[in-house]
């Protein structure tokens, strides 16, 4: 089964840059297009960028022109580049395919999620 590992999150202050790394293994395609999410204090978790498997690339408008997404599919690696972070940014940030993974648990299925990284920024 796929496993999703995100790490490079941290504190930095107002106009700092933080570069989020996804490890990807298991079942996981290359093919697949991949995503950064977001979840504030309170709020929905919400679509930051995606990327296809060539490497085509969408952002939301909150961060379009501050934030580059990108992949190794020979590494299984998704990143974020984050720079002129703003402290709305202040999220736990999640890497998953678009749409996200589903694993089965029994005859259910669910919407599965790594443990995600916190990003705080400071004014």
């Amino acid at each position: 089964q796929v496993q999703l590992v995100e790490s490079g999150g941290g504190l930095v202050q107002a106009g700092g840059s933080l570069r989020l790394s996804c490890a990807v293994s298991g079942s996981a395609s290359s093919a697949n297009a991949m995503a950064w999410y977001r979840q504030a204090p309170g709020k929905q978790r919400e679509l930051a960028a995606t990327i296809t498997s060539g490497g085509s690339a969408n952002y939301a408008d909150s961060v379009k022109g501050r934030f580059t997404i990108s992949r190794d599919n020979a590494k299984n690696t998704v990143y974020l580049q984050m720079n002129s972070l703003k402290p709305e940014d202040t999220a736990v940030y999640y890497c998953n395919a678009d749409p996200p993974y589903l694993k089965r648990s029994g005859v259910a299925f669910y919407t599965y999620w790594g443990q995600g990284t916190q990003v705080t920024v400071s004014s």
